[in-house]
């Protein structure tokens, strides 16, 4: 193990508290996590709180499954941003810690771009259309000059957030994702909602007002039903239009919304149509984790990428968009 490049990284954008340990050669030694949950959305107090109380717990345990110690680790990476501030700043102080005792280098990472990254190491794809759907960030990415380009977006929420929101409108807690997937396939009635989207380009918040003026008239299951088949089937003509658009011939699904089987088989039966590859994320590497951080740690690593603990304060509003990818 020592003929290789450890590096562990740290995620700590929102809700989730990660460490993961990744070798250069892409194997995953260890990936923990611990998350704040809530019957409301994220406080950030709250979280941080959540962080700084499980931090130890999550890096011993990612230490111990990883079966290494701090000093077999040769590089530290951590979510640099985007993010909530109160939690990058949780993940920043960490990783400066870590990386000053044991005298090793640190680098900042982009979290949507790891969420890219991991998701190329996984399914082997190399040049994809990315759909990345997360809490806060929805987008359909591709690389282009230098860079991830952003061709589609959410112009107002994230794909996560406007689940979780129309999760709380019905009394489900947080994360609501995966408990409106469960109740969506009970639903029987498809209830007309609005349907926005321009272009590459969408929006959830009209369809969230809709939905909480239906919420006591309908419904749950049907509620669920109908705001899955919109929403995915919103990101699914977006996806295909930028397809077309950019003549790619992958598709990755990435970001923990693409845990959701309803969005993979709308993608994978559009892509199959195109007869393009498609592939998503492992189910324990689609939400929010520290192996993503780690291994986009490596990337950029390899690629010559260094950092100053000067230059490791936290980006708040880090596009993806305004990574450099000089590794590609």
């Amino acid at each position: 193990m020592k003929d290789k490049l450890i590096c562990l990284g740290i995620e700590s954008t929102a809700h989730t508290l990660g460490i993961g340990i990744v070798n250069e050669a892409g194997e995953i030694l260890a990936n923990e996590t611990a998350s704040y949950t809530t019957s409301g959305g994220i406080h950030p107090r709250k979280a941080v709180e959540h962080h700084l109380l499980f931090y130890e717990f999550v890096l011993d345990r990612a230490l111990k499954n990883a079966n290494i110690t701090l000093n077999n680790i040769d590089l530290i990476a951590f979510a640099q941003g985007p993010g909530l501030g109160a939690c990058l700043r949780i993940g920043a102080v960490a990783a400066r810690a870590l990386a000053s005792i044991l005298n090793k280098p640190i680098i900042g990472v982009n979290h949507c771009v790891a969420h890219i990254e991991i998701g190329k190491l996984t399914s082997g794809l190399s040049d994809p259309i990315t759909l990345y759907t997360s809490g806060a960030n929805t987008q359909i990415l591709a690389f282009a000059s230098g860079r991830y380009r952003v061709f589609g977006e959410t112009l107002d929420i994230g794909i996560g957030n406007f689940l979780d929101s129309f999760g709380r409108t019905i009394g489900l807690d947080f994360p609501a994702g995966p408990k409106i997937e469960i109740t969506a396939q009970k639903g029987k009635k498809y209830i007309p909602l609005p349907y926005s989207i321009k272009g590459m380009d969408f929006s959830f918040s009209g369809i969230l007002t809709k939905l909480e003026q239906l919420a006591s008239k309908e419904k749950q299951e049907d509620l669920c039903y109908s705001a899955q088949e919109t929403v995915f089937a919103m990101l699914t003509e977006a996806t295909e239009r930028a397809i077309a658009h950019i003549n790619k011939k992958e598709i990755l699904l990435t970001g923990g919304v693409a845990a959701n089987k309803r969005l993979q088989n709308m993608l994978q039966k559009m892509a199959s149509d195109r007869n393009v590859a498609f592939a998503t994320v492992p189910l324990k590497l689609a939400g929010d984790n520290g192996a993503m951080i780690a291994w986009t740690g490596i990337v950029q690593h390899k690629a010559g990428h260094k950092q100053i603990l000067e230059d490791t304060h936290p980006i708040q509003g880090w596009r993806t968009d305004d990574v450099e990818v000089t590794w590609i």
